[in-house]
C-alpha cells in the first residue's frame, strides 16, 4: 500500500501561517476549526555576565503540521463505528455517513488532528487533500507555502534521514508512526524538552 506524507523544512519556515490560511479558505472552515496548525515555540532567558551586561540564550522556531496520516493512527483504533479509517493511499479520513460525532478520535489523537464539527454532527480533519492528489496536484498547504518549506509525496521519495516528527511540542513519534519528516533548524528541541514552550497557545488551543 502506498503511503503519502509531508516533509517540512524548519530552516525555511518564517511562521507566516499562509499554509494554515490557505487550508482554511480551501476547505471553507469556520473560525474555530483548522486542519493545519503553526506553533510558535520559544525558550531561553536573560542573565548578567561578569561585566554586568545583560545577555540572552533565547531562541525561537516554528512547527507547521496537520494530520500526520500515521502508520498506526490512534484515532482509528478508538472509533466505534469504523468511520475514522486509513484508506488504500495511506490517508486517514472520516466516513461522514458512519461518524456519530462521539469525539473519541479527537480525544485520542496526540496531534489534535480530528475535530468534531457540531454544526455538521461529525468529525472533520485534514485528509491530505486527497482529491487534489488524485488529480496530480499537491495539498493546498504545499502550494501556498511562500518559502517552499512544505513538500509532499510518497514517503519513500521524501528524506527518511531527517527527523521523523521528533520535535517539541509534538509527542514521541514512536506512539503512532507519523508520516512527517522534518529538516530541523539550530533552535529545534526534541519531543519532551521542557526548555521550550508554545508562545501562541490561544491561537492553536
Amino acid at each position: 500500500m502506498p503511503q503519502y506524507g509531508f516533509h517540512y523544512d524548519a530552516a525555511r519556515c518564517t511562521g507566516c501561517k499562509t499554509c494554515e490560511a490557505a487550508c482554511r479558505d480551501y476547505h471553507d472552515l469556520p473560525i474555530d476549526i483548522t486542519y493545519r496548525h503553526v506553533y510558535e515555540m520559544e525558550g531561553g532567558s536573560f542573565s548578567k555576565d561578569a561585566n554586568g551586561c545583560w545577555v540572552t540564550d533565547s531562541f525561537t522556531y516554528y512547527v507547521s503540521f496537520a494530520c500526520q496520516h500515521c502508520d498506526h493512527p490512534a484515532c482509528t483504533k478508538v472509533c466505534p463505528t469504523g468511520a475514522m479509517h486509513k484508506d488504500d493511499q495511506g490517508f486517514v479520513s472520516v466516513n461522514t455517513e458512519r461518524c456519530i460525532g462521539c469525539g473519541y478520535c479527537a480525544m485520542s489523537c496526540p496531534y489534535n488532528a480530528p475535530t468534531v464539527d457540531r454544526s455538521l454532527g461529525h468529525s472533520v480533519k485534514c485528509d491530505g487533500c486527497k482529491d487534489r492528489v488524485a488529480q496530480g496536484q499537491n495539498p493546498i498547504c504545499v502550494d501556498a507555502c511562500t518559502q517552499r518549506a512544505i513538500t509532499f509525496g510518497l514517503v519513500e521519495d521524501l528524506a527518511p534521514s531527517d527527523s521523523r516528527a521528533d520535535v517539541a511540542p509534538l509527542p514521541d513519534p514512536a506512539l503512532t508512526g507519523p508520516n512527517l519528516y522534518i529538516v530541523s533548524c539550530d533552535a529545534y528541541r526534541p519531543h519532551g524538552d521542557s526548555s521550550v514552550h508554545v508562545a501562541n497557545k490561544p491561537e492553536v488551543k
